[in-house]
């Protein structure tokens, strides 16, 4: 199943929001697409720049086999033509299972997935009999000699313990590296290195990318004393200072409860009202997570109709960086809702709408992705819906 994307523009609604003015104009001047600055460093993966582990070396015609998948690594110059070629595969049908054209020259060091197994090929040098490879990119970049085709003569298989298997990501429309990046909590630089990105770091969608497997987290640096002079005795706490008097209860004495609030006088307009329906048909197939997933995502059929929650005004129609279109909807209350996943936009700016009123189709994904916001603050939607 194609992975649920994270809409960089749609999960950060509130950096659209908060430029819709009282007459709705747009100020992109502190647009940030892949949300750097967004959910006050909860998602900095700076700390896992040093713990991936190097990719596996390929065999002698490019294939990392897993046990439930085999990647091949492209070569300089190599294209999924040639790729197909080198292992005795379809080359129409690689193209499609990698969304690439045949003929497309690949970066050195690229990942194609298989769509199938095929037999590998002598497994490539190593540093020493500790099994750690000695350099992942070894022999890429200068030109490779021509490997007999599958089946011309002995050719082994290693397959790789289960435990090293990356995941793999089905790149989505609007997602970057960065944002890839920050969703497996592995580093930028990292999953370019796994996969042999650009040094613009470009994706395309449909690509299909590893995920580097997580090294050991460093150890703490130990206190080395000098030679002769023995290790240095703990101070005890009490050495220092004495200990605080300390009153204690016993198990059985009554616990002070604290007054229950009203929730009555807290309670908004909109609180649990059920004022808002469902935007398209479909399942909840991803819940609202505040800083993770500020919406839900619903799966709807591609090109079934997108509809309006409830009745407002449209505050703003913008695109996401694929020219995906997102909608904003204003509502009494201070509410607005964030519709994105749609194509064939049916509103425009400023016009008035109620429950139902279509504004656009379900793209050809199946994702609506959906955010209720109260003021500019993201609030779960499946609170606000009937």
């Amino acid at each position: 199943m194609i992975k649920i994307r994270q809409l960089a523009m749609a999960a950060g609604a509130a950096a659209i929001l908060a430029s819709c003015g009282p007459q709705g104009g747009l100020d992109f001047s502190n647009f940030d697409p892949d949300l750097r600055g967004w959910g006050g460093g909860g998602l900095d993966t700076a700390g896992a720049a040093a713990r991936a582990q190097p990719r596996p070396a390929p065999d002698q015609r490019g294939v990392i086999s897993y046990p439930g998948y085999q990647v091949a690594i492209a070569r300089q110059g190599d294209t999924v033509a040639t790729i197909a070629a080198r292992l005795g595969l379809n080359a129409a049908e690689l193209a499609s299972h990698n969304a690439i054209g045949a003929n497309t020259v690949l970066n050195p060091g690229a990942v194609v997935a298989l769509p199938r197994r095929v037999a590998g090929g002598a497994p490539a040098a190593v540093a020493s009999s500790t099994g750690q490879v000695s350099d992942p990119f070894a022999g890429q970049g200068i030109r490779q000699p021509d490997v007999p085709p599958a089946g011309a003569g002995a050719v082994t298989s290693t397959t790789l313990p289960a435990s090293s298997q990356p995941r793999q990501h089905v790149v989505a429309a609007g997602e970057t590296a960065w944002s890839i990046a920050r969703k497996y909590n592995v580093s930028a630089n990292d999953l370019a290195q796994w996969n042999g990105l650009s040094q613009n770091m470009a994706l395309r969608t449909g690509q299909r990318l590893l995920i580097p497997v997580a090294g050991q987290a460093p150890s703490a640096t130990a206190v080395v004393t000098a030679p002769g002079s023995g290790s240095p005795t703990p101070r005890p706490p009490s050495s220092a200072q004495p200990l605080p008097n300390e009153q204690t209860k016993p198990v059985a004495s009554p616990v002070d409860k604290p007054a229950s609030p009203d929730l009555g006088k807290t309670r908004t307009a909109a609180s649990g009202s059920g004022r808002f329906r469902m935007p398209a048909d479909g399942a909840i197939i991803r819940p609202y997570q505040k800083g993770r997933n500020d919406g839900i995502d619903i799966s709807a059929a591609p090109g079934s109709t997108v509809s309006a929650a409830g009745s407002g005004t449209v505050a703003a129609i913008t695109r996401d960086t694929d020219q995906v279109p997102i909608i904003v909807v204003r509502h009494d209350g201070n509410l607005m809702t964030v519709y994105a996943g749609l194509d064939d936009v049916a509103v425009s700016k400023g016009q008035a709408v109620s429950a139902g009123t279509p504004l656009g189709k379900t793209r050809s994904q199946g994702v609506v992705h959906f955010e209720v916001r109260n003021g500019f603050d993201s609030v779960d939607p499946e609170r606000y819906l009937n």
